[in-house]
């Protein structure tokens, strides 16, 4: 069965990270998978996505690569591994200042990285996105969607920013490019975490499904956390269902 709109979680890797996507699996058609969060050392989301692209080939496997962490080599080595595996894309993204040592500025921009690895390096057939942000003018966004990207992410969505969400969509639709958003839910469990994060909540889980029911048609996939409450994105996950 053709899924109407992929349903990925955003997948927080731990030491336990087999573990957890055992729990997930039958939940989602995929994960986009973070990279040393908040600047702290984690398993790296290049790595554990080749492992669950390796263990589940069936699933969308798409880290984020922050460029903060990682030289040219690093990066080139990194993206050529995903590339050899079959990840469905990587992210890439300065990413938030390292909570240890400095931030690597070797690449300097999420534009300069993509051409290195294209032009540079000959990753071959991995896709390459970027982040879009309702932070933004709706007009940089829609820029960014014409250049050379293969794919976006779209973050901060909520009520107010659903009609830029619509706009970019429309752009993406007429490229033939996907976007998918994040979709944020407040539990009472992470209410401090999303406060401390400062990202906005789509959704609280009593009216998850339907702000989901208004994204059909319009992205190509929701990415689905409660941030931080892993419970709450079990719970989430099962309600999302009908979706897939």
């Amino acid at each position: 069965m053709v899924s109407i709109m992929k349903i990925l979680h955003e997948f927080v890797p731990t030491r336990k990270f087999l573990r957890m996507a055992e729990e997930t699996n039958g939940l989602v058609d995929g994960w986009n998978i973070t990279d040393s969060a908040a600047g702290r050392p984690a398993p790296s989301g290049t790595a554990v996505g080749c492992v669950l692209k390796t263990k589940y080939p069936d699933k969308m496997v798409i880290p984020i690569f922050v460029l903060r962490y990682k030289g040219p080599v690093e990066a080139g080595g990194l993206a050529l591994a995903g590339d050899a595996v079959g990840l469905d894309g990587i992210v890439l993204t300065m990413g938030d200042p390292p909570k240890y040592g400095e931030p690597i500025h070797m690449l300097k921009s999420s534009e300069e990285a993509r051409e290195f690895l294209r032009k540079t390096v000959r990753v071959k057939n991995l896709k390459i996105g970027c982040l879009l942000t309702a932070r933004r003018p709706v007009e940089d966004a829609i820029a960014r969607v014409r250049d050379a990207w293969d794919f976006f992410f779209f973050m901060r969505l909520e009520e107010k920013s659903l009609p830029m969400l619509m706009q970019i969509a429309d752009e993406c639709k007429r490229l033939g490019k996907p976007i998918y958003a994040y979709f944020v839910v407040g539990t009472p469990r992470n209410a401090e975490i999303i406060k401390m994060i400062g990202w906005p909540v789509t959704a609280t889980m009593e009216n998850a499904v339907e702000f989901a029911e208004r994204l059909e048609g319009v992205v190509d996939g929701i990415i689905a956390t409660c941030v931080g409450d892993y419970e709450g994105d079990k719970e989430l996950l099962g309600r999302l269902q009908r979706f897939r």
